[in-house]
């Protein structure tokens, strides 16, 4: 299953960096977070709900303001 995350609060390559690895920490998932639009696609392995990939981002201080399918 493929989903793009849309996440505020990324500004440079680092926070982009910070959110891929935190939500490749997610078992079942496998992301690639694209600064410039700032999103996240998602491809998951497994069921994750979107509630789990939302407190995962804010965790760090980044804020998932939508979840595409």
């Amino acid at each position: 299953m493929e989903k793009t995350a849309i996440i505020k609060g990324m500004s440079c390559a680092h926070c982009a960096a910070r959110v891929e690895k935190a939500l490749n920490k997610i078992e079942g998932v496998e992301a690639k977070v694209d600064l410039e639009s700032r999103s996240a696609k998602l491809h998951l392995t497994k069921n994750v709900s979107d509630e789990t990939i939302k407190e995962v981002v804010k965790a760090i201080d980044y804020e998932v303001t939508d979840i595409l399918d």
